[in-house]
């Protein structure tokens, strides 16, 4: 009898292995499509999918060009929610003030970049 509970214990292992390798794949490849800004950390925020449901908001926004841990932290401290608070775990008003931030940042970038001043003729 402890034989069968070895080797259910043991498949159970496996299965716990290989659900964790789906989810840092599909992670790994959400966070190369933000870094690509095929879609937007606000729009992740929002949908909340599946693989960034246990993902923390600091590891989402530190996937984008250009956010490191300083411009990360700033940001979440001015609307206090903790840096390790998950993505899933977000209530409604955190996700729509998180999600308005940064489409406001996202407009302020669109903007600078398209000024004619910064063009180069």
């Amino acid at each position: 009898m402890g034989d069968v509970a070895t080797l259910d214990a043991g498949q159970q292992h496996l299965r716990a292995l290989e659900h964790a390798n789906r989810v840092r794949l599909a992670r790994a490849a959400l966070k190369r499509r933000v870094a690509a800004e095929d879609i937007s950390a606000a729009e992740v925020v929002l949908t909340c999918p599946w693989e960034a449901h246990s993902m923390s908001i600091s590891e989402l926004l530190m996937s984008q060009r250009r956010w490191g841990r300083a411009r990360c932290k700033r940001l979440l401290m001015s609307i206090q929610v903790p840096e390790n608070k998950t993505v899933g775990s977000l209530t409604e008003r955190q996700r729509h003030a998180l999600a308005g931030m940064l489409a406001a940042m996202a407009d302020r970038a669109g903007t600078m970049r398209d000024s004619p001043a910064l063009s180069i003729a």
